[in-house]
């Protein structure tokens, strides 16, 4: 399972652990990937994916998955979101 967010594309950083006695250690920072489930109000149904608070917060402001998805040009969709772009498009035609 892939460490970025498919919203946003925060991923993992690397740096350095700094000691007291400034000794340097590499260590990876790991983005805050939650899994959650977003509604969408034209299928109806829930869609469960791991987004950072950043990423939700963004759906969010957008006005929901439908909106969001919508809102983004589908070569700019990562490949997870593009079947569900695809039916919330069929969902608003009929």
């Amino acid at each position: 399972m892939s460490r970025r967010c498919p919203i946003t594309g925060k991923g993992v950083q690397s740096g350095n652990n700094v000691s007291h006695a400034n000794n340097k250690s590499r260590r990876r920072f790991m983005p805050n990937m939650q899994k959650t489930s977003v509604y969408s109000d034209l299928l109806k149904t829930w869609f469960s994916l791991r987004l950072t608070p950043h990423g939700m917060r963004t759906i969010e402001h957008r006005g929901g998955i439908d909106a969001y998805v919508q809102s983004v040009a589908i070569t700019k969709l990562p490949a997870i979101l593009r079947p569900l772009r695809k039916r919330v498009d069929a969902a608003k035609v009929s």
